[in-house]
């Protein structure tokens, strides 16, 4: 699945032939570095993909004022086809990543346990502060967006929600946690 992909040639096949830089400013229109894990600066790298692939071809260069010349792309036959299995692919599609912190977790320094419990509260400190930024940004742009942009938006608070909880439950289960690693340290010493 790549979002990238899903966007470019999703926004060729809907709005027509673009250049790069009206595709970044769709990107940014549409505010989908908010929602999505894509970088507004990954687009043009993304374009020589696709082209290279054939998925989009250049139909024409164009030249406003005094910027450099621009290639105008077109999705291509091929293009179409990719888009609408990669769309079907990516509704159907399941993506839950693993985070790394959790076999951190699982792997404690016994010198270090006393220290956990400030990771923690900064981890959840850090949480709730990207969840109130979100807020903050979901608000101040929610009149630009679409109803499916909005729940897409809102997908993503649902998920710091429950990163927030799980945070707060591990907080609680902290004392237990240390304790089992000492004495699992403890053990491994006497061996």
């Amino acid at each position: 699945m790549s979002s990238i992909r899903l966007f470019i040639l999703g926004s060729l096949e809907q709005h027509g032939p673009m250049h790069g830089h009206q595709l970044r400013l769709l990107a940014e229109r549409e505010h989908i570095d908010t929602w999505t894990d894509i970088s507004v600066g990954s687009l043009y790298g993304a374009i020589k993909r696709l082209a290279a692939e054939g998925l989009i071809e250049e139909v024409r260069t164009e030249r406003e004022g005094a910027y450099p010349p621009r290639q105008v792309w077109a999705i291509t036959h091929e293009g179409r086809a990719s888009v609408g299995s990669l769309r079907m692919g990516t509704l159907r599609e399941i993506v839950f990543k693993p985070d790394p912190f959790d076999l951190a977790l699982t792997r404690l320094d016994p010198d270090h346990l006393d220290d956990l419990p400030a990771m923690i509260d900064a981890r959840l400190a850090s949480l709730r502060a990207m969840l109130a930024d979100n807020d903050a940004h979901l608000t101040a742009i929610r009149r630009y967006l679409s109803t499916s942009e909005v729940h897409a938006t809102e997908h993503r608070q649902v998920r710091l929600r429950a990163e927030i909880a799980w945070h707060e439950s591990l907080l609680e289960a902290l004392p237990a946690i240390i304790e089992d690693e000492r004495a699992r340290h403890q053990e491994g010493r006497s061996e």
